[in-house]
C-alpha cells in the first residue's frame, strides 16, 4: 500500500481526491499526493474566529479529588462542551505538550495564579487542553498543582483542536499532531476572543492577555 493510500484510509472523506489522482496504470508520486491533500485539509480546517460557536466536541478529564494519590490512574470522563458551557463564561487555553518547558513554567502556572482574578471577572470555567489523553492531563495537573482551579482536559485524537482549526504537526520533534498554543474566551458558547501564538512564548494566549479582554 502506498503512502498516499494509507493516508486516505485514515481520512475517508479525502478518498475522492486519491481516486481522481491515481489511475490503474500509474500511481502519483506519494509526496505530490500528500502535498495536495495537505492543501485540501488546510482549506477544510478554517481557524475559529470571534462570533463563531465553539465546536461541540467532548474532551476527556478527571474531576479534581484532593484525596487522589499522585500515582492513581483514575478513569477519565467526558467533558461535554455544549452541555457544560451553555450559559457560562469560560477560558479554554491549549498547550502543545504537558511537562514541556513553556507549558510547565509559564502557560499553565499563569492561569493557576490568576484563577481567582479570572473568576472575579465572571469566568466560570478555566480549561487547559492538550492533544494527549485524559490520564496524562490528570497526572500533569496533580504535578503542577492545578487543583480545582483549572480543568485539565485531554483531546487525545485532536478532534476538538482540529475542529477549531488550531493543530500543528510536530512529527519531526517526535510529538505527532498537537494543538497550537492558544487561548479562547467563550460566552454562552459564542467565541469572544481568540489568541494564537505565532512564536514561542505566551503573549496573546497567556492569562494576562485574557484578563485584558474581560
Amino acid at each position: 500500500m502506498s503512502v498516499g493510500a494509507n493516508f486516505v484510509n485514515h481520512r475517508p472523506e479525502l478518498n475522492f481526491f486519491y481516486q481522481s489522482l491515481v489511475c490503474p496504470s500509474y500511481q502519483l508520486v506519494p509526496t505530490v499526493l500528500l502535498h495536495i491533500l495537505n492543501i485540501y485539509t488546510e482549506m477544510a480546517s478554517e481557524q475559529i474566529k470571534v462570533g463563531d460557536i465553539i465546536p461541540d466536541v467532548p474532551l476527556s478529564y478527571v474531576p479534581y479529588d484532593p484525596k487522589e494519590e499522585l500515582k492513581a490512574c483514575t478513569r477519565p470522563i467526558a467533558f461535554k462542551i455544549h452541555e457544560q458551557l451553555k450559559g457560562k463564561k469560560a477560558v479554554i487555553f491549549a498547550i502543545p505538550g504537558p511537562f514541556t518547558p513553556t507549558c510547565s513554567e509559564q502557560h499553565v502556572p499563569g492561569f493557576i495564579e490568576n484563577a481567582d482574578n479570572l473568576k472575579s471577572k465572571g469566568i466560570n470555567y478555566i480549561i487547559c487542553v492538550s492533544c494527549v489523553d485524559g490520564f496524562i492531563m490528570n497526572a500533569f495537573g496533580k504535578v503542577i498543582g492545578s487543583t480545582d482551579k483549572v480543568i485539565m482536559a485531554g483531546d487525545g485524537s485532536a478532534a476538538f483542536c482540529n475542529a477549531l482549526g488550531l493543530t500543528q504537526d510536530l512529527t519531526k520533534g517526535g510529538m505527532g499532531i498537537r494543538s497550537k498554543r492558544f487561548a479562547i474566551l467563550v460566552n454562552d458558547l459564542v467565541v469572544e476572543y481568540v489568541g494564537v501564538e505565532a512564536a514561542p512564548g505566551t503573549t496573546v494566549s497567556g492569562a494576562d492577555a485574557v484578563l485584558a479582554k474581560l
